[in-house]
Formats: C-alpha cells, sequence, structure tokens
C-alpha cells in the first residue's frame, strides 16, 4: 500500500476533518465576500481565485462547494 505525504491535499486535517482544497476554497470564498462588501459569490469568480492556489477543475470545485454545503440561488 501506498503512503501519501501528510502535505497530500486530499487527506483532511484533524482538527476539523477539511482537506487542503477545502480549507483554500472557504478561505477564498470569505475573502471575496469581504471584497463585495457581504454580497453572494459567483462560483465563477470563486474558481478563478482558487485555481490560482490548487489545480482543479471547475467540476471538482461545484462538488466540493456541495460538500461544503453551498446552495444556489
Amino acid at each position: 500500500m501506498r503512503r501519501r505525504p501528510p502535505t497530500d491535499p486530499l487527506i483532511p486535517d484533524v482538527r476539523d476533518g477539511l482537506t487542503r482544497v477545502e480549507r483554500i476554497i472557504l478561505w477564498q470564498l470569505h475573502e471575496l465576500q469581504k471584497e463585495r462588501g457581504g454580497r453572494n459569490v459567483s462560483s465563477a469568480q470563486l474558481y478563478g481565485r482558487v485555481a490560482e492556489h490548487v489545480n482543479i477543475t471547475p467540476e471538482q470545485l461545484q462538488i466540493l462547494l456541495g460538500k461544503l454545503g453551498a446552495r444556489k440561488l
């Protein structure tokens, strides 16, 4: 069995169960909401910010947003 390095972005953190990618999504979502005065953020905007930090497809972002409890308006 192959071991993953501790920095693997798919391994959940023991503190809260979030992966590195999920943590980046939430961080960038928070930053965008602050910049927009608390207004909603489009997933396209969020994808652009998240893609600067991790290699992710728009489909993967949508799946993770659903897992994190995002809802469509």
